[in-house]
Parts: C-alpha cells; sequence; structure tokens
C-alpha cells in the first residue's frame, strides 16, 4: 500500500477496501445478448469490455458516456467516443459497437444505451454492464429498476484494491468515488432511482468513518 501521496492512512485503507469488495457483485460471467460498458474516467472498462468481447462473451457492445467534471480533460470527445477507439485498437470490430454519446448519469446510461439498441433492432434478455470494479452494486441497482424485465450482470477489471489505486494513481479520488457511489446505493433507492441493497453493518460504520475524514467530494445531497 502506498500512504504517502495523498495522505491515506493503514485505518483508512482498511475502511476503503471494505466497501471496494461490497461494490463488487461478484457474478460468474456466461454469455449474454448485449453488453453494455459505462463511460467513466477509467479507461480499464473499455479495455475489459474488448477483452471480454473477445472470448466470445456478446457478439454486441455499447459504450455510453458523454462527459463529466472528471472526464472533460481526459476525453474531450467524450467518454463513449475514446472507449470506442480504444476498443477498436484492441481489436473489436466497429460493426459491433454502438454508441451512446450523451449520457451524463448511470440511469442516462441505462436508459439512452436501451433506446439505441432498440433502434438498432435489438431488444436484450440478458445484459452485461462493464463498469469501473466499484461502480458495479451501483449499476446493478440502477438497471434493474429501469429494466426490470432484463436479467442484469456486471464485470469489471478483475484488480486488486491496491493494484486499482496504483493504476488511476489518485488514491484520494478513488476513496471519494467509493464513499460516493456506496451514498448512491443507499439513497437513490429513496428517490427511485434504483432498487435497494442491503448494506452491511460493518460497510456503512467504514463509510461514515471516511466521511468524517474528509472523503466527501463525491457526495450529493439526498
Amino acid at each position: 500500500m502506498s500512504n504517502d501521496q495523498q495522505g491515506v492512512i493503514e485505518d483508512q485503507w482498511c475502511q476503503a477496501k471494505l466497501i471496494w469488495e461490497y461494490h463488487r457483485m461478484q457474478h460468474e460471467l456466461r454469455p449474454v445478448d448485449v453488453a453494455i460498458g459505462l463511460g467513466s474516467h477509467d479507461l480499464g472498462v473499455a479495455a475489459h469490455a474488448s477483452e471480454l468481447y473477445r472470448s466470445g462473451l456478446f457478439s454486441t457492445l455499447v459504450f455510453t458516456g458523454g462527459n463529466s467534471p472528471t472526464t472533460a480533460k481526459v476525453f474531450p470527445r467524450g467518454e463513449a467516443v475514446h472507449f470506442r477507439e480504444h476498443a477498436i485498437e484492441l481489436g473489436v470490430p466497429a460493426e459491433a459497437i454502438l454508441l451512446e454519446p450523451y449520457a451524463a448519469n448511470t440511469g442516462q446510461n441505462i436508459t439512452l444505451s436501451r433506446e439505441v439498441l432498440a433502434t438498432a433492432g435489438i431488444h436484450p434478455k440478458t445484459v452485461l454492464l462493464v463498469a469501473k470494479p466499484y461502480m458495479e452494486r451501483r449499476s446493478f441497482a440502477t438497471a434493474s429498476k429501469l429494466w426490470p424485465d432484463v436479467e442484469i450482470l456486471c464485470a469489471s477489471e478483475p484488480l486488486e484494491f491496491d493494484d486499482y489505486l496504483k493504476s488511476i494513481g489518485d488514491e484520494k479520488l478513488v476513496l471519494d468515488m467509493l464513499v460516493g457511489d456506496l451514498q448512491r446505493v443507499i439513497e437513490y433507492p429513496k428517490l427511485g432511482f434504483a432498487i435497494e441493497q442491503e448494506v452491511p453493518e460493518d460497510v456503512h460504520a467504514a463509510y461514515e468513518s471516511l466521511i468524517r475524514d474528509g472523503y466527501t467530494s463525491r457526495l450529493i445531497n439526498p
């Protein structure tokens, strides 16, 4: 563990790892009708989606996402556009990729991707969401609410927490994101945005502790 770059101490690291493990759904992957790569600051999503395509799990891949404050500088043409380009570089045929370049949040990722698929004449019964590791649970809860007649599976890069921190290079950003995503898992069902997910007591305690320690930049006002 690196604890000097952003001042993440041992106790905070342990709490963050607990939340990290909670966010991951641990779904057993199998062939699905389509996959949707959810746009973000993490190009590893596109790389993992490409790997899963090459493994034969699906024949159609949607990349979805416009821009957000954390991605505008990194992906100036939009998350989905850059993800698509990276996937093509990694060997995914252009004709296998559908583009949804406007979504500004996870709910729009799902609803707009569904519209893109319908326009292409595709009405899937099984959908694989490929996301950042700590976004699996929130994307699952959101898609299950907005697309209830479809079976949802989730996948992300099979990285350990330490390795993910190193790959992103910004420990505080990752911890802020872990906390922010967990807040949305807790609060969004009350707003009708997602299905409810049980949060174990130790995970909730870790969440509250990291908020007290200042990992709050990704929190919303519920």
